[in-house]
């Protein structure tokens, strides 16, 4: 176990106090994913730059959350105000990083551009559908199950209340796999957007740029969560809770720590 000295006193239960307050998605996959990583990341906050794959994920979000609230708003936006919205992008989000692009920038740039060129020509949403939601924060109160605040972000929900959410990857998803590496993602979309609507979402769809030689969309639709999703996120939810109390951080080795941007912090862990 890290030494309460590591987390300095006060300073760690205040940090522990606040991240059991309110749960994100985000924290409840970390924390599912490497307890010894959450720590690093949450608790000890040691900085990390930003990777090649993070960045052109987020500069190719930042473009279709504007093209979406343009859509919301009743606006057109050009191929060309696009590409232009892409290099501002870019460059802004790398302001105050050291990504190490290993003389690759140019060659990553171009492939987000086409990712995104992809997606605006085979984008299946009807150029005449106006979302229902754009990048909405939403929180949902879980104390009458004595749980914290669920809080999340959702990237697009369609009329008639289909919950979208854009991805960036290497590989063409599978999906029963897709499926349940994004079910506590998933779960907590669909019961934030019930507790803001008093409605049940229609369903989900995850639209997977495919970052191939030739880059593709893949949709993959899902359907609403199931009381038993729902049942299960409030265990892993349970489970979290009681972990961070207790200082439950230890490591979870295995293929995954190859991309562990705290490898070398976890090797010096005692």
């Amino acid at each position: 176990m890290i030494a309460p000295a590591e987390s300095n006193g006060t300073q760690f239960k205040s940090v522990a106090e606040l991240l059991t307050e309110e749960v994100s998605a985000s924290r409840l996959a970390r924390w599912s994913s490497c307890r010894l990583q959450f720590y690093f990341h949450y608790i000890a906050q040691i900085q990390k730059p930003a990777t090649p794959a993070l960045h052109v994920g987020k500069t190719v979000h930042a473009v279709l959350q504007n093209w979406n609230l343009a859509r919301w708003r009743g606006q057109n936006r050009s191929i060309d105000d696009l590409s232009d919205l892409f290099i501002q992008s870019w460059d802004q989000d790398q302001l105050g990083q050291d990504i190490d692009w290993n003389d690759k920038e140019a060659e990553q740039k171009e492939g987000a551009w086409k990712l995104l060129e992809t997606y605006f020509q085979q984008n299946p949403i009807p150029p005449d559908e106006k979302p229902q939601a754009v990048e909405v924060r939403l929180e949902a109160d879980l104390g009458k199950h004595g749980l914290p605040r669920i809080i999340g972000v959702i990237d697009l929900v369609r009329a008639g209340g289909t919950i979208v959410d854009f991805k960036t990857t290497k590989q063409t998803p599978d999906p029963d796999r897709v499926a349940h590496q994004t079910e506590i993602q998933l779960t907590c979309y669909g019961i934030l957007y019930r507790e803001a609507t008093g409605e049940v979402e229609s369903g989900f769809e995850l639209h997977h740029l495919v970052k191939t030689k030739t880059p593709k969309l893949v949709v993959t639709p899902l359907a609403p969560i199931t009381d038993q999703q729902q049942t299960r996120l409030f265990k892993q939810m349970e489970s979290y809770v009681q972990g961070v109390e207790r200082e439950d951080f230890v490591p979870s080795p295995g293929i995954q720590c190859l991309s562990c941007q705290f490898f070398n912090e976890c090797r010096r862990w005692s």
